[in-house]
């Protein structure tokens, strides 16, 4: 159970209730924009990003489900891998292939590009400080720097996600799949 109330819709004020329309069609989200609905302009601010985000499509959805599956194993966080598995398997990676993302370098069902996201994910989320200049050389070969920026914003964001849904004991909703993050 949730340590604080979950609001609802209805507990926003009229202007946001779009925004939350348009959060649902990301996804079953309610529960953690619920939490962040107690303060307005967090739950306004996260979710037009992430809906903007989305609907720009910069990053493709299978490079941005590959990290933000990635690092939500890592940082094992059970609400965001059952959120972002059955969309990492629309892109065509297993249940059984997501479970095991971070043991990428054999991975069956990843392209040396698909490699590159999760290694990279991993560096942003366990080794920032010591990621070296080789690694951007090959992101750009395939990436613009736009895209790397973006990609790298969503990696770091998801952590913190993760930590905020993991501090709140956030539940996943009735009707998502649950997925434990354990490697």
């Amino acid at each position: 159970m949730s340590r604080v109330s979950i609001k609802t819709r209805d507990d926003l004020p009229e202007a946001l209730r779009p925004l939350w329309d348009k959060m649902t069609t990301y996804g079953a989200f309610e529960n953690q924009a619920g939490v962040m609905a107690h303060r307005l302009p967090i739950f306004k601010h996260m979710w037009s990003l992430l809906v903007d985000l989305a609907e720009e499509g910069n990053v493709s959805k299978r490079h941005l489900e590959l990290a933000l599956v990635t690092v939500s194993l890592l940082n094992k966080c059970d609400y965001c891998v059952s959120h972002h598995a059955p969309k990492l398997a629309v892109q065509g990676v297993s249940e059984e292939g997501a479970a095991r993302l971070v043991d990428y370098k054999d991975h069956p069902e990843l392209d040396e590009l698909d490699k590159l996201v999760v290694e990279y994910s991993i560096a942003v989320t366990n080794n920032w400080n010591k990621t070296r200049d080789e690694i951007f050389a090959r992101l750009r070969a395939h990436f613009s720097e736009a895209q790397i920026v973006e990609l790298t914003w969503r990696i770091a964001l998801c952590g913190a996600f993760n930590r905020f849904n993991d501090i709140f004991q956030l539940e996943v909703e009735q009707g998502v799949p649950h997925s434990e993050a354990a490697e």
